[in-house]
């Protein structure tokens, strides 16, 4: 069992790590080809370091009052689609010694024009995504990739390409590899980040164009597995500032360094039915949910625990369908991987939008303790959640608090279920269940720029019917 999740998760584990750094902060590119496709993982980790901005001490977020970043990461290595902790996209060819990706990323560049008074008068350079192509080489002489990548929001309206080599070792329960990248920004993007337009020039930050800019950047990823579905990993990088960012009257830092910290478990494989339990009869399990429900007051503790009272600010309603697929059975435990499109009916305060939420859920069943017949099912998921548009609930709450409001929030659900088959005696729904689904949006207490540091969410009361097939 050991050796069934090490290599994975180490790989899988380097590969988020790179991630975590991305944009703004050192990061590069690690293999995944050895990692079997349906393999599902979750994690967090910390992020931290130096701003080039004037008078700017990190990299998180100065409007939250965070010294660093807490990013949630949602990992999952299928056969063509991937999520890589802060990336994700489609696998176009991959073998052993090429693998081409499109691929979408968060950039975690920005500045705060709140972050002191020199940038008073100053617009937000705001985080954004980019997407791309990758192209990676790999032997045994180590790793060569080159990536492009543009944004797709609208921000910098740039691209930044780059070129990265990397070598790795690997001791018992540690992996190490060090890196090296060269980088080139185009004009757009330095303009943007960096540059200082006419109606936001003073006498003390004059007017400023930078060009195009290239630098190198260097440093370490390591991890180490603590047990073979748990790693812990890191990262330490650093680059010098090209000089067309360095002369910019917006920057006073001329190198920059950043580490990141955190953990990955990872719950097994999804579509490989060799790694559940053998003798359980239970390969290929999967399921299919409808629910329905209301807005409900929250928060999710409160809810979880039985108060189901609709919300005071907003009266609004759900439909929603999810599909679900056994990760891996065990004794007391079952891992579930999930996906769910829920339509938001508002009521009239907005026009009704999709959700589509993505989780892993850990799903226990209590027993008869005289037949061993199956009683009751209770199940917590953890995941994220996209909606099209922000919930009313969510806009309604967040303004009373002055707090922000984001599409892409976690997800968290509870699920409390029994067997139909103990109130009908019918085939047909031997193997359904009918019972609450609690459904919650919300970022993490606003420590998390990729949850734009939000701070609050929303809850949903539904009742479901679910069978598995």
């Amino acid at each position: 069992m050991y050796r069934k999740f090490i290599g994975p998760s180490i790989v899988l584990g380097l590969y988020l790590m790179a991630d975590v750094c991305f944009a703004g902060v050192p990061e590069t590119r690690m293999s995944v080809t050895d990692i079997p496709a349906g393999t599902v993982g979750l994690g967090a980790a910390i992020r931290g370091g130096t701003s080039p901005y004037t008078g700017v001490s990190n990299i998180a977020s100065q409007s939250a009052g965070n010294e660093v970043d807490l990013l949630p990461l949602y990992l999952y290595e299928g056969e063509w689609l991937f999520a890589h902790g802060t990336s994700a996209g489609i696998h176009v060819f991959d073998n052993d010694w090429l693998k081409v990706d499109v691929l979408a990323r968060y950039r975690f560049n920005r500045l705060e024009s709140d972050a002191n008074d020199y940038f008073e008068g100053l617009g937000d350079r705001n985080q954004t995504v980019d997407s791309g192509v990758s192209f990676t080489l790999s032997g045994d002489w180590g790793e060569l990739s080159t990536t492009w990548v543009n944004d797709i929001l609208g921000n910098h309206n740039g691209y930044e390409w780059d070129f990265t080599y990397k070598y790795a070792w690997e001791s018992g329960r540690w992996f190490v590899s060090p890196f090296i990248s060269y980088i080139y920004q185009d004009r757009d993007f330095t303009d943007y980040y960096y540059g200082v337009n006419a109606g936001e020039a003073l006498p003390n930050r004059p007017f400023y164009q930078p060009g195009s800019a290239s630098f190198w950047r260097g440093g370490v990823n390591a991890s180490y597995q603590v047990t073979s579905r748990l790693m812990v990993f890191s990262n330490i990088a650093s680059q010098h500032v090209d000089s067309g960012i360095f002369n910019s009257p917006l920057v006073d830092q001329s190198q920059q360094s950043a580490a990141s910290l955190g953990f990955a478990y990872f719950f097994g494989n999804a579509i490989d039915d060799s790694t559940k339990n053998r003798g359980s009869g239970r390969s290929g399990e999967w399921s299919w949910r409808l629910n329905t429900g209301y807005q409900a007051e929250g928060p999710f503790t409160r809810t979880l625990t039985g108060t189901l009272r609709r919300s005071k600010d907003v009266h609004a309603y759900m439909v929603g369908l999810t599909l679900g697929k056994l990760i891996s059975d065990g004794k007391y435990i079952d891992y579930w991987g999930k996906v769910s499109a829920n339509r938001r009916l508002e009521n009239g305060n907005q026009s009704d939008f999709g959700e589509y939420n993505a989780y892993v859920m850990a799903m226990t069943t209590a027993h008869s303790p005289w037949t061993q017949e199956e009683w009751l099912r209770a199940g917590i998921g953890f995941g994220f959640s996209y909606a099209t548009n922000i919930p009313y609930v969510e806009q309604v709450k967040q303004a009373k608090r002055e707090e922000n409001t984001s599409h892409f929030l976690n997800y968290l659900e509870g699920q409390f279920d029994v067997p139909l088959r103990l109130m009908f005696d019918n085939k047909a729904v031997q193997n359904c269940y009918v019972g609450i689904s609690l459904i919650h949006r919300s970022g993490i207490f606003a420590k998390s720029d990729i949850l734009s540091n939000v701070s609050g969410g929303s809850d949903m009361v539904t009742g479901h019917i679910e069978c598995k097939r």
